[in-house]
């Protein structure tokens, strides 16, 4: 498929993937997002998300990213109604964040059902920046601050490399590269979610941390606490990991459509204080200089 996918032919491939995970795909919601970025569509990278667990179940998730980084994604969603205006400081942070960060990129996440989600914006891999200075942003929530110290002691506060805002459910994810290798060790990962509060890591997450490239953590405006961490693995092939696949992510492996020569996937483990739950992302339209971007989170 050519680099300048349209809009019809886009749809028409996300229908497709929603239909491999049963989930309905709504036009009347996917069409006017696809609309809004289609000037963004012909360098971005595509990727569709796909998680276990009730919280996840009836959406499937799209992901564009590598958009231009002077491009304000949420503005463009409030100037096309794709979300509505609100006086939570949610609506002010990615602006704020912009306005004192240099930004390399950003994107975008929708649901075929839940509609806008998301933005993403990165740092750029050679200036990863602080929790201490991001939590100089009026607008960034009080439990980032307060989970400063935790951040410290796992050497990961001067490694954000990537921000994400959710906008429905109001809450932060901060991602850090370069992490330590100590951070995805068996002793690491067991130590960081006690510490955090979080269930204790299933054999399956301690095995994934092995070969894991990323750790992220999710913080709202509604509690003190870190909400979820997650574990990361790049791979061009989920089913070699050392986790067993749940048959709604294996469907999606198996029969998902690409564009380009090889495959990629990101799977991921996400852990809560009463558990986990499953992640995978499957890129549709990849560009090389994500893999720097990705593996910018591996130490060394």
């Amino acid at each position: 498929m050519s680099e300048n996918i349209e809009p019809a032919a886009l749809y028409s491939v996300i229908e497709q993937c929603a239909q491999l995970v049963e989930v309905p795909c709504s036009r009347d919601t996917v069409w006017p997002i696809l609309a809004a970025y289609e000037d963004t569509l012909a360098h971005a990278v595509i990727a569709f998300r796909v998680a276990t667990g009730e919280a996840n179940a009836g959406d499937f998730d799209c992901r564009f990213t590598m958009l231009p980084r002077q491009l304000d994604p949420y503005a463009v969603a409030l100037s096309e109604n794709l979300i509505a205006p609100t006086d939570h400081p949610v609506g002010d942070l990615l602006r704020e964040l912009h306005g004192e960060f240099p930004i390399d990129g950003t994107g975008i996440d929708f649901g075929v059902v839940g509609g806008f989600k998301k933005t993403w914006s990165f740092f750029p891999i050679d200036d990863l920046q602080s929790v201490s200075k991001l939590v100089g942003l009026p607008s960034m929530p009080e439990s980032v601050a307060g989970n400063l110290d935790f951040f410290t002691r796992y050497d990961l506060a001067d490694r954000v490399s990537l921000v994400g805002i959710d906008y429905p459910h109001r809450s932060v994810n901060l991602y850090f590269g370069a992490a330590p290798a100590e951070v995805f060790s068996a002793e690491g990962i067991t130590s960081i979610f006690r510490e955090a509060g979080l269930a204790r890591p299933s054999d399956r997450l301690l095995r994934l941390g092995a070969r894991a490239f990323g750790i992220y953590a999710t913080m709202s405006w509604d509690s003190p606490k870190v909400e979820r961490i997650t574990i990361a693995a790049m791979t061009s092939d989920p089913m070699t990991l050392p986790v067993r696949i749940e048959p709604k992510i294996e469907n999606l492996v198996r029969k998902s459509p690409y564009s380009t020569e090889d495959r990629q996937f990101v799977y991921a483990i996400t852990t809560t204080p009463t558990g986990e739950y499953h992640k995978l992302q499957s890129y549709f339209k990849w560009q090389s200089r994500v893999r720097n971007v990705l593996l910018v989170s591996q130490d060394g």
